[in-house]
């Protein structure tokens, strides 16, 4: 799994700052610092960045290809569509847009882009009506926006297909009608590639349970075909995973989506790992909805 490192953000205080004051050095720092944790792109997210958008995206950018060179790329996510051109005007190399949902009024004006700056693009499954309510829905959604991008000139392979995680805690069946989605997209649309914002699966859990559900997702929408994820370059267990250095992990969560058993007794702990592999098997039996999500799902 390729990793898009999603702390360099204005919700982060001190980004955020940073941001606001235009003072390089903690955009620097937290840019060099994710280079070393080894993400595959570094996600820029200004927000809507209203006031002063293309030049505060034209500073950023510049500022982190200083500090680290032209890789990893960027990855460039703002709603302000001025800031986005600014920024990839200014990018070296090839970027990625973040993104460009399915509403006609916002694809006819970004498409454009991704074609003069030859950029990736996100393509995010959120429509006119907002979140799809299904699988189905999201193949529509996605047959409109790479239709529009191909006619355009954009090909399938810089497509990066985002059908959009939920919270494990109040959308729970978004989560499997996800893991449909992205068994489809080859089918529907040979070579694109797939994204998702990671860490929305646990939004709204306490803390310092984010890390294992987000952990346990990723294995399955790996194995059901994700390309990458916008995810925490700081989740150092994450990381592995992705890396393919806990194939344990990795087989244990594809036994629980197999419907086999498991000897829960019989599984080791973790070692160098915070979790115990049988919180894997609760957390993919809850993400699954064969068991209920509560904060304690864990010591059930």
């Amino acid at each position: 799994m390729l990793l898009i490192g999603e702390n360099l953000n204005v919700i982060n205080r001190t980004i955020g700052k940073a941001f606001k004051d235009k003072d390089p050095g903690p955009i620097a720092e937290e840019a060099v610092r994710q280079k070393e944790k080894g993400v595959d792109w570094i996600d820029i997210n200004l927000g809507p960045a209203r006031k002063g958008g293309p030049e505060l995206m034209e500073f950023v950018v510049k500022t982190v290809q200083e500090a680290i060179g032209d890789t990893p790329p960027l990855c460039l996510d703002t709603s302000n569509i001025e800031a986005m051109e600014a920024g990839l005007a200014a990018h070296k190399g090839k970027a990625i847009i973040n993104s460009i949902m399915c509403r006609a009024e916002r694809y006819e004006k970004m498409i454009p882009l991704a074609v003069k700056y030859k950029a990736n693009m996100i393509a995010l499954m959120w429509g006119p009506e907002g979140l799809p309510r299904d699988e189905n829905e999201r193949g529509a959604l996605a047959a409109e926006l790479i239709y529009a991008a191909n006619e355009a000139g954009v090909p399938n392979e810089d497509i990066f297909v985002d059908g959009i995680v939920t919270p494990v805690n109040i959308q729970q069946q978004q989560l499997m009608s996800l893991l449909a989605f992205q068994g489809m997209l080859q089918d529907m649309f040979p070579g694109v590639k797939s994204t998702c914002g990671l860490s929305n699966a646990s939004n709204g859990v306490p803390e310092d349970l984010r890390p294992i559900i987000n952990q346990t997702y990723m294995v399955m929408l790996e194995r059901n075909g994700m390309y990458s994820c916008i995810a925490d370059a700081y989740d150092d267990a994450l990381i592995a995973i992705a890396r393919g250095e806990r194939p344990d992990i990795v087989e244990l969560i594809h036994k629980i989506m197999d419907g086999e058993q498991v000897d829960e007794k019989g599984l080791p702990d973790n070692p160098n790992g915070r979790w115990k592999l049988i919180d894997y098997v609760k957390t993919a039996r809850v993400i699954l909805g064969h068991s209920l999500f509560s904060d304690s799902w864990l010591e059930l």
